[in-house]
């Protein structure tokens, strides 16, 4: 039975290799594979870090949250005496500076916020449970063509504001990573 085994080895190797070939000759448009552009885990982990850090050397005990393109966390940095709400203040501050920047263009939570862009008068957007306009979201973008690759959100400082200003230095620090 072995005997026979041996012959379709090669024949079905070569099937595999034709078809892989075949595959790889399509246009990309017609493969059903989307692909999306983020920060890799090592800059997004960084990236928060970087504002805890920031925040820390102002007396501020902060969570940053870096979403990726998905609206997913990507990475959480929280110092060692955050108050709890800060962990999901901080996501929701990333996803709202991620999925309002790249539907309005703008680049912070207090831009979306100052444009009046706090969804519908009745509300209905602020139900949305990851949605949150405070002060303390920056919409990550590429450095090169300004291409939208998450957001990252803070918490826990006394303030949106100052939540805001240690995400927006730790971008600016870090901005080359984003190329």
């Amino acid at each position: 039975m072995l005997l026979n085994a041996k012959p379709l080895l090669p024949a079905a190797a070569l099937a595999v290799a034709f078809l892989c070939s075949a595959a790889f000759a399509q246009p990309a448009a017609s493969s059903h594979i989307v692909t999306s552009q983020k920060l890799d885990w090592s800059a997004a982990a960084a990236l928060a870090s970087e504002a805890v850090r920031i925040c820390a050397a102002q007396g501020y005990s902060v969570t940053a949250t870096i979403v990726d393109t998905s609206g997913h966390e990507q990475a959480v940095i929280k110092d060692d005496t955050v108050p709890l709400q800060s962990l999901s203040v901080a996501y929701r501050k990333a996803y709202t500076a991620y999925s309002y920047g790249l539907a309005f263009n703008k680049n912070t939570t207090s831009e979306l916020i100052a444009a009046g862009v706090t969804g519908p008068a009745n509300g209905a957007l602020n139900t949305i449970p990851e949605v949150l306009f405070v002060p303390g979201g920056v919409t990550l973008r590429r450095t090169s063509d300004h291409a939208i690759l998450g957001g990252l959100g803070v918490s826990g400082a006394p303030g949106g504001d100052k939540d805001e200003a240690c995400a927006l230095h730790a971008v600016e620090k870090l901005r080359n990573t984003f190329q």
